[in-house]
């Protein structure tokens, strides 16, 4: 895991309607800097999609989002994903998805939740729905009672809100769609999504710096 998310500091994450925007839409991503990408498993796209890009885009990561059951860990890793996200976490998802030794982040939102996934062997894990739960104030809140716990917030973010996070000394990076949205992408407005994608990258720089 820390191999592959090592100075990844934005993940993209894409939702997938048609399987030919696939390699296109994560060759631009890859343009702009980007090292991984996130495919939202919320459409009948989206594992030939994950197939796709690791065939055509080989050096990108591909990983599997919106992992709400184990069939779809399975299904996931059949399609090629090289890490699992989950919107929470079930005992029974968890197992599934820390057997296969893909990189799996699951989501929490609670206290409770944290201290479930760390029983579990877990430090790094999601914060979903980030801005709906509290945001940066509840991960400033759990820095110190969590020490050696990160977190990848994602939902609700945005470029303004991204930087913030960022900023926090328990989040090394973030997830969200904003410069991926749904309507540039079903319209190929390719300028837009260059635009979007290289100001995204770029807040990895700095928080690289």
């Amino acid at each position: 895991m820390h191999a592959l998310f090592r100075g990844v500091c934005v993940v993209p994450v894409v939702t997938i309607e048609r399987e030919e925007d696939a390699v296109p839409l994560v060759r631009l991503l890859q343009q702009s800097g980007f090292a991984l990408v996130e495919v939202a498993l919320r459409t009948q796209a989206a594992l030939a999609a994950i197939a796709a890009i690791g065939r055509d885009v080989p050096h990108i990561a591909v990983g599997a989002g919106t992992v709400l059951r184990p069939a779809d860990v399975a299904d996931a890793r059949a399609a090629g994903a090289r890490f699992l996200v989950s919107p929470g976490m079930t005992a029974e998802l968890a197992a599934a998805a820390l057997a296969t030794g893909l990189p799996y982040l699951p989501g929490v939102a609670t206290p409770s939740e944290v201290m479930q996934a760390r029983e579990l062997g877990i430090s790094f894990m999601k914060l979903f729905p980030a801005e709906a739960v509290g945001g940066t104030a509840l991960l400033a809140a759990l820095a110190p009672v969590f020490p050696g716990v990160a977190f990848c917030p994602t939902g609700g973010l945005d470029q303004q809100r991204a930087r913030r996070y960022l900023a926090l000394p328990n989040v090394p990076m973030v997830g969200g769609s904003w410069m991926v949205p749904r309507d540039a992408v079903m319209a190929g407005d390719w300028a837009r999504l260059s635009r979007l994608a290289a100001e995204a990258a770029a807040l990895g720089r700095i928080g690289a710096g």
